[in-house]
């Protein structure tokens, strides 16, 4: 069995919860691999470790990712992973947590349950950017939460001209507009008046960020459309965020969006479910008036 173990900084949370880790790892002789930058905020006893970084080091031969930190890092994980098929699974190091689910004191039974196979996967869809004139070299094309359009050097709104399998559906005078997943659901998109979407449901949903139109509401379509959007505005370029990698684009670039051709695997555990999260964080069903 082969893990990769990833995170974003040091707390002495994370490191305690890495150690419980290791040490189980270690009873089943486990073979542990460490993100290069991660590993260096650690003890002298963690250097003895192989690493891996974001050109080599990590295969689909290894049998489980593990992410330390909040949500983000997770989005972050996925950058490693890609379309490697790599299950993942995130240690709650952060704060919110609908990605990254399991608490700090339950990371040895975690380990004893994926090596007990107590615990299934759930695919969840990303989308892919495509546009209509070179990006960045480093510009990675896609996202597990979503993908942003947004004004840049402005308080200004700018117009999304949005275009649906090729028919024309409306130009969006705002902040921005956000292409969710099912996943990005409960992440800006919710923040910004959009629904809640379960993991499995086959659907994007179109969010727009403080409409000047009051009567543009968010719009949940088909994950097999394409959607294709046009900025327009003040200043002569916006910003493309796909979850939080950010780029400037030129305004008029045409960006292409479309489910992407891989899907990622998170491992979820008979304790924990999407809707036991999502009560949980959102105080579903609890009185709040005490």
């Amino acid at each position: 069995m082969k893990v990769a173990l990833y995170g974003q900084g040091y707390s002495r949370e994370t490191e305690a919860a890495l150690n419980d880790m290791l040490e189980v790892l270690q009873a089943y002789a486990a073979e542990v691999i460490i993100e290069e930058d991660f590993r260096h905020y650690f003890s002298k006893t963690m250097q003895s470790f192989d690493v891996f970084n974001q050109q080599y080091g990590l295969d689909a031969s290894c049998d489980l990712f593990v992410s330390f930190g909040g949500d983000g890092t997770v989005l972050r994980a996925i950058t490693y992973v890609r379309d490697m098929g790599i299950p993942v699974v995130g240690v709650n190091t952060g704060r919110l947590g609908f990605l990254s689910t399991i608490r700090t004191d339950q990371v040895q039974q975690l380990v004893r349950d994926f090596f007990a196979g107590a615990y299934h996967l759930v695919d969840r869809c990303l989308v892919a950017v495509d546009l209509d004139r070179p990006a960045a070299e480093d510009f990675m094309n896609f996202a597990l939460n979503e993908v942003t359009v947004s004004r840049k050097d402005t308080t200004s709104m700018i117009t999304v001209e949005t275009y649906l399998d090729n028919e024309y559906l409306t130009s969006y005078w705002a902040d921005g507009l956000i292409v969710a997943t099912p996943t990005g659901s409960t992440g800006y998109s919710l923040s910004c008046g959009g629904p809640v979407i379960t993991p499995l449901a086959q659907s994007l949903v179109l969010t727009p960020i403080a409409p000047h139109n009051l009567n543009a509401r968010p719009m949940v379509i088909s994950d097999t459309t394409v959607i294709k959007l046009k900025v327009s505005g003040r200043e002569p370029q916006h910003l493309l965020s796909l979850d939080s990698r950010i780029t400037s684009l030129d305004n008029g670039t045409e960006i292409t969006i479309t489910k992407a051709n891989f899907s990622v695997k998170m491992v979820e555990f008979p304790s924990e479910s999407f809707f036991k999260t999502i009560r949980h964080k959102l105080l579903w069903g609890e009185d709040r008036r005490n």
